[in-house]
């Protein structure tokens, strides 16, 4: 179901295994994931997206193929790749560099886990007054070295091979001929292209530590350009800044800042688990026995040492940064890539996976099952509705004749796919003729 892969980066110590930890601890209810091989540094992380089953009263019959809906809340299975190795000198090899950038090829946006408290040095040792800052910046530095390195190496047969003018979107600087171009052009090129390539969110984490306060309001003042984007950068929604150009520092944009409490939410779902709170991923508190006693039937009553911790978390973490940010990471890595969800249904009425004017025996999304809003896909924006016909199935791609979408509006194939106005579609297609089984071939 999903194509593309989000990279977790951290050097020793920042809390990328906590991090990860805390967006992968799967539970018995979300075991299905549409993968069908999972490497073993990859693993399955959830994209939270509103569901159309509240919208349309579906919530009771909803019933996703692959991870969960909670009351309109759709819990959406992406893949994450845990990447070895950043010690500062990966692009020459040190620590497990060779393996940090194979595995960085494999990705679609990254997720930098930066230890905010500055009490560890680049390479994950124990320190008094490190600055968080030279991790964002070598983190670039390194992959502007690792792909710069390659170019030069082959650059005598790019030129000869591509004697064009090449330009690129963010620098006009560069429009001069190929074969013009100095080792400083070169240089500009790629930190354009890294800064495309590789979208990056930083996960300022440890931020219940008392050395970050100092810290995360020196990156904020660094990389988030005004009151509106610091905002953005706290809760990680982007999606109140109209036409806000992303501008980058650093190859980071001001809304892919985000306050992140990796162990924090390790231990509230912990204790979730556990029966001794209530405790939902992305909330801005939790339900303990103490706080509602008639859940005697439900909680567990927590020991001095447990009571404590919790309440530490309330005050140093959920209350002040409105939760754990773990989920927001997440959230601002999806919309870094511009990826929105969709629903494709076999009956635009029902919004069920039965309809007589299908094709039979079409796999994935496609196939018969009770339950209503079976799939959702994230897909690039600007997706037209014929490109996801294709993507869906090439039997669909093929046999095409027309599409539509809630209140039997029919859809254009060029339409590209919005969500809240077009992204709940179903797909008409032409019979699909073949021999019978008893008709005699021809001799």
């Amino acid at each position: 179901m999903s194509n593309f892969v989000i990279a977790c980066v951290g050097k020793p110590s920042a809390g990328k295994s906590s991090f990860l930890n805390a967006v992968t601890d799967a539970t018995a209810k979300v075991g299905n994931y549409p993968f069908t091989t999972i490497e073993p540094n990859q693993g399955v992380a959830y994209h939270v997206v509103e569901c159309p089953c509240k919208k349309y009263n579906k919530s009771s019959v909803c019933r996703p193929r692959y991870g969960w809906c909670n009351n309109g809340e759709r819990f959406v299975p992406i893949r994450l790749l845990d990447v070895a190795g950043l010690v500062p000198g990966a692009s020459e090899g040190l620590g497990l560099g060779n393996k940090f950038l194979d595995d960085l090829r494999q990705a679609d946006a990254l997720i930098h886990v930066v230890d905010s408290s500055g009490t560890t040095d680049a390479n994950g040792k124990e320190t008094k007054g490190y600055d968080p800052i030279n991790d964002i910046e070598w983190l670039r530095a390194e992959i502007h070295a690792w792909i710069l390195n390659n170019l030069k190496k082959r650059w005598d047969v790019i030129v000869k091979r591509h004697v064009a003018t090449i330009r690129t979107l963010s620098d006009p600087a560069l429009a001069h001929p190929l074969r013009e171009w100095t080792m400083d052009d070169l240089s500009t090129f790629v930190y354009s292209f890294i800064d495309e390539r590789f979208p990056t969110v930083v996960a300022l984490n440890k931020i219940d530590n008392p050395e970050a306060d100092k810290n995360i309001a020196k990156i904020l003042k660094k990389y988030c350009m005004d009151q509106e984007a610091m905002y953005v950068s706290t809760n990680g929604d982007s999606s109140n800044i109209k036409g806000q150009k992303q501008k980058l520092k650093d190859g980071i944009a001001p809304d892919r800042v985000v306050l992140t409490s990796a162990l924090s939410e390790c231990f509230l779902k912990t204790m979730a688990r556990l029966k001794y709170i209530k405790y939902t991923t992305g909330s801005d508190d939790f339900i303990s026995l103490s706080d509602d006693p008639s859940l005697e039937n439900e909680l567990k009553p927590l020991s001095s040492t447990d009571k404590a911790e919790l309440e530490r978390i309330r005050d140093m973490v959920l209350y002040r940064y409105d939760g754990t940010g773990t989920r927001q990471v997440i959230t601002c890595a999806i919309q870094s890539l511009k990826m929105i969800p969709v629903f494709p249904v076999k009956n635009i009425n029902n919004f069920g996976a039965s309809s007589s004017n299908n094709l039979e025996n079409v796999d994935s999304a496609h196939s018969s099952s009770d339950g209503a809003f079976r799939d959702c896909l994230l897909i690039k924006a600007g997706t037209s509705v014929r490109q996801l016909a294709a993507r869906l199935h090439d039997e669909l791609d093929r046999n095409y004749a027309g599409a539509e979408t809630i209140g039997n509006i029919q859809l254009a194939e060029d339409e590209p796919i919005v969500p809240g106005r077009n992204n709940v579609i179903c797909f008409k297609t032409k019979p699909s003729y073949s021999l019978s089984s008893n008709k005699k071939q021809p001799k």
